[in-house]
């Protein structure tokens, strides 16, 4: 990946330099839009600002204007690749008319995470970074976590402690990350299955007891 110097985790405020217009903010977020279709399909190797600007069909000027420079671009781009992650699995989970199990909302929305189009590849890609370079990249998995709890959290029986839905979100969000992990590495498909269930039949139980 080639991205300019600085570690986005610093927080760049820049990237809207255009927010004043709504007409710029809506062009912000068709470049951001087509970004991020672009590193959802081709990843994080190689990734740079002329590259987002050909995914875009601009200039590498036009997303200067809008963005902090690349790092911000692809944190931004991330964020939007697990934004729709996270709306995907709630989607699927809301089909059914009432509340899913802990159990049953792990087994619905493991398909949906492993979908090509979820941007699992760059996801993949981010773990790796994240632990490879955390002084430069451990922001990929501080603010995953910060992303994909709330959601987890809102999964959980409404009338737990809220200690107790932070706990039970923690435990789903590192083993599916780690199931993840698995099936990129190694492909065990059958081994992540069985593993899956016994964690569906775990949060079951966690459920039971509460009662």
């Amino acid at each position: 990946m080639n991205t300019s110097a600085g570690d986005v985790s610093r927080g760049q405020a820049a990237y809207r330099r255009s927010a004043g217009s709504p007409r710029g903010e809506a062009r912000r977020r068709e470049l951001l839009d087509r970004v991020t279709d672009d590193l959802a399909v081709n990843g994080l190797v190689d990734f740079s600002l002329r590259r987002a600007a050909r995914a875009a069909g601009t200039t590498h000027k036009v997303l200067l204007y809008h963005f902090d420079g690349a790092d911000d671009l692809l944190r931004q781009a991330i964020i939007k690749l697990r934004e729709r992650r996270i709306g995907n699995a709630l989607a699927a989970t809301t089909r059914e008319p009432g509340r899913q199990t802990l159990g049953a909302w792990v087994r619905t929305v493991w398909p949906v995470l492993m979908r090509a189009e979820s941007g699992l590849r760059v996801l993949d890609q981010a773990i790796g970074l994240a632990m490879y370079d955390p002084d430069r990249y451990g922001w990929l998995g501080r603010e995953a976590s910060r992303q994909y709890l709330p959601m987890l959290v809102s999964i959980c029986p409404a009338g737990w402690p809220e200690q107790r839905k932070i706990e039970v979100a923690e435990m789903v969000l590192a083993t599916l990350r780690g199931f993840l992990v698995e099936w990129a590495t190694s492909g065990d498909t059958a081994g992540i299955a069985a593993g899956l269930e016994a964690l569906a039949r775990a949060l079951e139980r966690e459920e039971t007891a509460a009662e």
